[in-house]
């Protein structure tokens, strides 16, 4: 019966954008009405030295951009809340891919002025794909922007998505004025820069003449014209179609100054879904199951400097995982125990003893874990959709200092099972490849080598055009291709086989001769 009642009051979900929507800004807000922090962070203020909570990582902190998932835990009324905070720098959308696969619905986030951008659209395309529900929060109202209407119209044209506005905001930039709760029929007002939550101001109907005292008489009528547009534009909200993901509310307001946060928030703990169902290899997993299950999306090494921590994150998917209790690990086929498992507020973590469905919980690794990981009580289970994808940029990585070549060595080994990119070993030359789909990944892991494990790289530059990982269940065949290629020829950290194309031409040349081999770009094969 405790196990139903607290999967009822969890809502796990993924907060997306592209760069500079206001996304971490959200975060932060979120966690403040929550009253998880009690003050929040300017992201990019050099002059207060604050950082976001959710950027815990020393290049987010100087760069004012995230470049790795965040999980922050809260309660919130009678609700507890995941929070999982992705980037928004497309070199890192990997990662984004890979966390959605932990979250059960989203919140995107799109500026008010700039609309809907490219990397939005490509991440609200892998939500549809995976049929997650999604909320779209439009930020920065206190400055101008375009039209909520013709946002609205641009939403449902470039994401492919109906919507249903459930707030509408009065004006915007210096005129804007507040925001209308649609979904509760409630009014709240704008004040700049303010850092306290004002209560709501009730008004029971848009007639009610206290409306045109607050806001003005113009206003107020622009207000009740442009809401009963959209009743007779858009389809009202229903709960199930949001929940199937065929409809998206409308969210307005401006996170740095705490608007329509509240609404959003209020709103989303009512419908949001509870801890889903997951798809495994051999069958549905129930949230509600009394075995424990899990798996692993992420892994993060160093998420405390000083103590050389490597922290494997899983998301709870039925059952209570219990502390100090035996689990399965089914990868390996070993039993394994954990004293510590952690919860998180961003970089701060607390020891648990229970962790229930939609929770995330941090294992202290030391190297037996890989993202895709399953932990049960016993059964064989495999969890689907945790890919890799193939590269698209590469360069040599080189020891740049002899004397720390074990420090290397384990560095990139430990980068490596973050899956912040990918590491291909020559065949013949035995030289390290790293492959990334970003060119700022290089940045990252050359400066995590020096600060976290003191040791220097430098990159070489190699032309290629595309990795693809190869099996075949012709051995002739496959024995002629290794023999032909071997120059072209890598392993992944895996041991797996991986042609090394150093053009489109040589690619769709192996492919066509070669029919009986199999080339995946991606490596759930």
């Amino acid at each position: 019966m405790r196990l139903e009642e607290e999967i009822k009051r969890r809502r796990t979900f993924a907060i997306i954008s592209h760069p500079d929507a206001g996304k971490t800004t959200l975060t932060e807000k979120l966690l403040l009405y929550g009253g998880a922090i009690q003050v929040a962070g300017a992201v990019k203020s050099n002059k207060i030295k604050k950082t976001a909570t959710s950027d815990f990582m020393e290049i987010e902190k100087q760069r004012g951009i995230s470049v790795a998932t965040s999980v922050m835990g809260f309660d919130y009324k009678e609700y507890k809340i995941n929070i999982l905070d992705t980037p928004g720098h497309k070199d890192f959308q990997e990662d984004t891919y890979r966390t959605l696969t932990a979250a059960d619905s989203v919140i995107v986030v799109i500026d008010v002025a700039k609309g809907v951008e490219p990397q939005t659209e490509k991440l609200v395309e892998v939500c549809r794909m995976r049929k997650i529900p999604i909320i779209v929060f439009i930020n920065k109202l206190d400055r101008y922007g375009k039209d909520g209407f013709e946002l609205l119209d641009e939403i449902e044209k470039k994401l492919n998505i109906h919507v249903t506005p459930l707030s509408w905001p009065i004006n915007r930039g210096s005129d804007f004025k507040g925001v209308y709760s649609i979904f509760e029929g409630k009014l709240n007002l704008f004040t700049p820069s303010k850092q306290t939550i004002e209560e709501y101001i009730e008004i029971n109907s848009l007639a009610d003449p206290q409306l045109d005292e607050i806001v003005g008489s113009k206003d107020a009528n622009t207000l009740r014209e442009e809401l009963e547009l959209l009743r007779e534009v858009y389809t009202p909200f229903d709960k199930q179609t949001y929940l199937d993901s065929n409809i998206s509310p409308v969210f307005f307001g401006s996170a740095l100054n705490n608007f329509g946060v509240m609404e959003l928030l209020n709103c989303f703990i009512e419908i949001a879904p509870n801890p889903l169902p997951y798809q495994t290899e051999e069958r549905l997993v129930m949230p509600n199951e009394e075995a424990f299950t899990g798996f692993v999306f992420k892994i993060h090494a160093n998420l405390d400097p000083n103590h050389r921590d490597r922290i494997a994150f899983v998301r709870v998917t039925s059952g209570v995982f219990l502390r100090n209790v035996f689990y399965h690990h089914v990868r390996s086929n070993k039993k394994m125990r954990f004293s510590s498992p952690t919860a998180f507020m961003a970089q701060k973590k607390s020891i648990v003893d229970e962790v229930f469905p939609g929770d995330i919980v941090g294992l202290h690794d030391t190297g037996n874990f890989k993202i895709g990981d399953s932990l049960t009580e016993g059964e064989i289970l495999n969890f689907k959709g945790i890919p890799s994808f193939s590269p698209e940029l590469f360069k040599y990585i080189e020891n740049d200092d002899p004397m720390k070549s074990k420090q290397l060595a384990k560095g990139i080994d430990q980068l490596m099972d973050e899956g912040v990119a990918q590491l291909f070993i020559g065949k013949t030359s035995n030289r390290k490849i790293i492959g990334t789909v970003g060119a700022l990944q290089f940045e990252v892991i050359q400066y995590r080598l020096l600060h976290e494990y003191g040791a220097k790289c430098r990159y070489e530059s190699i032309t290629l055009h595309k990795t693809a990982w190869i099996t075949s269940t012709n051995k002739a065949q496959l024995d002629d291709f290794i023999v032909r290629k071997a120059g072209s020829l890598a392993v992944d950290k895996e041991g797996r086989l991986v042609f090394l194309a150093e053009s489109r031409y040589a690619l769709d040349t192996a492919i066509e001769k070669y029919k009986e081999i199999q080339f995946h770009f991606t490596s759930e094969f």
